[in-house]
């Protein structure tokens, strides 16, 4: 210390008050810093050579031409600028017209989007490709929104002509195609994304803005899907994309936030044409009012009314258009909920679009009888007239939306099974109710206070009659004249505040709702069920009994249960009996027995030798069905040539700096569960058939509090695998965990999963685990002959239904790997455990399969299940008419 002050006393330039020189290190740092961001920066450029030319002439072509302010002169813009018209005199200008733009802010926006877009976008598919892309897809999408409204202009009418009298300038036609082409080369669930959100949002530019700008966007995007596997090598194909729950509830979100904000753009829009343009009287009601219409209106004194409304929109501003879009924000604040598969947003959807799909109805008869012109209606029939010819199908269609969406909404019913804790909405119900009264008290009293400043002066009973209009959307209430105006600031302020505070907060608490865990959510059965399986005893996959889908029975002695669903006539159980091991032979019979009472034949799946040798002795059949995988932890140790593999991929995990970290899923950060559902739905979309459930868990399963995930996390908090371990219980305690969930990053660390299975095992033998499952692989089973235990032959009787079993798992093994997972799991040296199916009469073995298929593919779709067929069908013509027998 005291070295440093002398040292301090020395320096003339402190003490003079002069800059201190930066110390050598520090300067030397940031100099090298600076030279390798400027590195950086030159490399990215040096990728991008065409994307700067471009930019270059974009602005020389407008500087020597004088367009930068305005854009092209009106006596040579045709010949640079495209619109429905230009061919084919002037066919060189779809692909001019990229080069010039409407003013100095096209000119700035476009060189933006153009350097943030395309640069990345040219790195990604080399120079060549990239030019070659943006140029078909400029010149395809401004014939393709040419070619749409030559042969569509005698139907659409008012927006033919609309159009036709447009003209397209700027980059973002080839913006989009580009982006649209390079995502042929993405992984399969970003490309999906990526095209799912720009086609969105050029969808409902062209329905409800519905310019010639739009539909070029549009046709551009589309030719750039198309082309992009063609740079690749590929050709394009049309196949039914395969969602996963949480997928399909993304897309049934987003068409309802597009039916949502489509109308709102239309409102807003200055100029909006599109055929779905005339929603905006229906949803909205947004009526811009400028003075000049107003003074119009006000000179005539028959139209006071008029006048003073259009005095009170003209300055009430942002809070009438807010009151007018009202539908529009709850529809985007329930789209959220559906996002997150909640019923209470599934049931809320419904209830709005029920109510607009009536006001439509109302509109309807009203264009039928001939509405007046200062209604809704009267608009409707305005918008939709090219001339004096109302178009029918202009008006029609359009009011067909809400109806349509509702169809679609109900048809998806299954994708929203999550319910709020009880009491969620009886308390959210009560909380707006209370919110409503006392904002309604505020505005009575507020009223009374101001009432001189409305016109004519309100009384407490108008006021108190004018409280249910301040909350309902401008829609609903627009035809119906207003008992008095608010003329001062404060006034206006009140008369529309109230309406804003009320659904912003309710917007609030709605939102609320749908986060809130959904913990606990057993019912009282469940709870029972949950009780028995851990104080009793079950096999390794009991904990897929408090899934979603099941039903709960129990026997006499309340010992024990088993969790099953009832499918066409089918009982199929969820593994065997849950309880003292001791009773199943006595459970089996009873469950028997309620069930022939109820009509239903059973079926046990994937149950264990226990239960088998239980229902043989009822005379029943059985079948293997899958091979489970059991690691014995009190003698497990990886030593030894035959576990080199696993070996390797610890220490290469090791090297490169991968640990493994339990976590459990509902209490994990934001970033855990995003990049987590990110894997799995990159998992799901690389499949051609839909994600299986029944006891093959997803994420929805992963949501439980009593499942625990083992992470492959690097330094960089990326992660690169997950799985997920169901516990297992003996009397009161955990004696095992069961592999469920398992996913890997295509692009992550390769041998991630086996580095999790071995981290998992050796974590939970620390923790006195007895064994862990790896699950059983279903339709996949190594040679019986190979069984450790001895296992014998399979019985003559079941035969032919082994040789179908194992037909079927071989046409499923290039969709879902069943016998390679098996494989895979071999690289453990596990304990082969046989799993069963165990059924009462052979005849209902056609029932059992469709049970079966119906819950394992609960989505899938008539062609899907054609497509299964097929493939089955040829796995026999493949093997030579041999079922069972793998080609060499």
């Amino acid at each position: 210390m005291e070295a440093t002050g002398w040292a301090c006393l020395e320096c003339p330039e402190i003490l003079k008050g002069s800059p201190v020189p930066e110390s050598p290190p520090l300067a030397g740092h940031r100099r090298s810093r600076r030279r390798r961001s400027a590195r950086w920066l030159l490399s990215v450029l040096r990728g991008a050579p065409v994307t700067l030319a471009f930019v270059a002439v974009f602005w020389i072509l407008g500087l020597l031409s004088s367009s930068i302010v305005s854009g092209p002169a009106l006596h040579w813009r045709a010949d640079v600028a495209a619109t429905a018209q230009s061919l084919p005199n002037h066919w060189w200008t779809p692909l001019t017209a990229a080069f010039w733009a409407r003013d100095l802010l096209g000119y700035v926006v476009g060189t933006v989007l153009v350097l943030l877009a395309c640069i990345p976008l040219e790195r990604q598919m080399g120079s060549r490709k990239f030019a070659l892309a943006a140029v078909a897809t400029q010149i395809a999408g401004l014939l393709a929104a040419a070619g749409f409204w030559a042969g569509t202009r005698a139907l659409t009418g008012n927006w033919a002509r609309e159009v036709g009298g447009t003209f397209f300038l700027g980059p973002s036609a080839f913006i989009c195609g580009t982006a649209m082409a390079a995502t042929a080369s993405m992984g399969t669930l970003w490309r999906r994304r990526i095209r799912l959100g720009l086609f969105g949002l050029l969808i409902l530019l062209a329905l409800y803005n519905g310019g010639f700008a739009d539909l070029a966007r549009l046709g551009a995007g589309a030719a750039g899907a198309l082309l992009g596997p063609i740079l690749l090598g590929r050709r394009p194909r049309l196949v039914r994309p395969v969602s996963s729950r949480h997928e399909g509830r993304i897309l049934v979100a987003l068409l309802v936030a597009v039916s949502a904000v489509g109308p709102v753009v239309a409102g807003l829009a200055p100029h909006a044409v599109g055929p779905l343009s005339v929603l905006r009287f229906l949803f909205t009601d947004i009526r811009p009012v400028d003075p000049q219409t107003m003074q119009n209106i006000c000179a005539v004194p028959a139209q006071h009314r008029d006048c003073e409304a259009a005095h009170l929109q003209l300055r009430a501003g942002a809070g009438a258009i807010f009151m007018a879009i009202v539908p529009s924000f709850l529809l985007l604040l329930l789209s959220e909920g559906l996002r997150r598969g909640r019923r209470f947003a599934w049931a809320g959807v419904l209830v709005v679009q029920a109510a607009l799909s009536l006001l439509a109805l109302i509109t309807l008869v009203g264009v039928l009888l001939a509405a007046g012109p200062d209604t809704v209606a009267g608009e409707l029939v305005d918008a939709s007239q090219p001339g004096h010819s109302t178009q029918p199908l202009a008006l029609v269609v359009p009011l067909l939306v809400p109806v349509m969406i509702f169809g679609v909404v109900l048809a998806c019913r299954r994708l929203f099974p999550v319910a709020a804790p009880p009491g969620t909405y009886t308390r959210l119900a009560l909380q707006v109710l209370a919110l409503a009264g006392v904002l309604g008290v505020i505005y009575v009293a507020a009223g009374l206070v101001l009432a001189a400043d409305f016109t004519p002066v309100p009384g407490l009973a108008d006021l108190v009659a004018d409280v249910p209009d301040r909350f309902l959307p401008l829609g609903f209430t627009v035809d119906v004249p207003p008992a008095f105006f608010p003329e001062s600031t404060l006034a206006v302020l009140l008369y529309e505040g109230v309406g804003i505070v009320f659904w912003a907060i309710t917007g609030v608490l709605v939102l609320k709702s749908f986060v809130r865990p959904t913990h606990p959510r057993h019912g009282d059965d469940k709870d029972k069920a949950l009780a028995i399986l851990t104080s009793q005893e079950g096999s390794s996959i009991s904990w897929m009994t408090t899934w979603t889908g099941n039903a709960y029975w129990f026997s006499r002695t309340g010992q024990s249960f088993i969790a099953y669903r009832v499918i066409a006539g089918i009982a199929l159980t969820a593994g065997g009996p849950v309880g003292p091991k001791n009773l199943i032979p006595a459970v089996v019979e009873e469950f028997y027995g309620y069930c022939r009472s109820n009509g239903w034949t059973p079926c046990f799946y994937s149950v264990t030798a226990e239960v088998r040798d239980a229902a043989s002795g009822l005379g029943w059949d059985s079948v293997q069905v899958a091979q489970e995988t059991v690691l014995p932890l009190d003698t497990l140790s990886f030593k030894g040539k035959r576990f080199q593999d696993i070996r390797t991929a610890l220490n290469n995990a090791a090297k490169a700096g991968i640990h493994a970290e339990w976590v459990r899923y509902p209490t994990a950060g934001l970033g855990i569960q995003t990049q987590i559902l990110a894997i799995s739905e990159e998992w799901v979309a690389d499949r051609k058939m839909p994600e299986m459930g029944f006891t093959l868990g997803g994420l929805d399963e992963l949501n439980d509090p009593e499942v625990r995930c083992l992470l492959a996390i690097d330094a960089h908090q990326q992660i690169h695998a997950v799985t997920s371990w169901l516990p297992v219980y003996r009397n009161g305690r955990i004696v095992g965990w069961t592999l469920d969930f398992m996913r890997r990053r295509s692009t992550g660390f390769r041998p991630a999963i086996e580095f999790l299975i071995a981290s998992a095992a050796t974590s939970l033998k620390d923790e006195n685990c007895e064994f862990i499952s790896l699950s059983g692989a279903p339709l996949a089973r190594v040679s019986p002959t190979l069984h450790p235990d001895g296992t014998p032959e399979r019985p003559p009787a079941t035969a032919g239904l082994d040789r179908l079993l194992d037909r079927l798992g071989s046409a499923l093994e290039p969709v879902y790997g069943f016998r390679s997972l098996l494989a895979f799991k071999s690289k453990f040296h596990p304990r082969y455990v046989p799993i069963y199916m165990v059924y009462p009469d052979s005849a209902a073995l056609p029932g059992i399969a469709n049970a079966l298929t119906r819950a394992y593919l609960p989505d899938l779709s008539l062609g899907e299940g054609f497509r299964l067929l097929r493939s089955i069908l040829s796995e026999r013509v493949g093997t030579g008419g041999h079922p069972g027998r793998r080609p060499q």
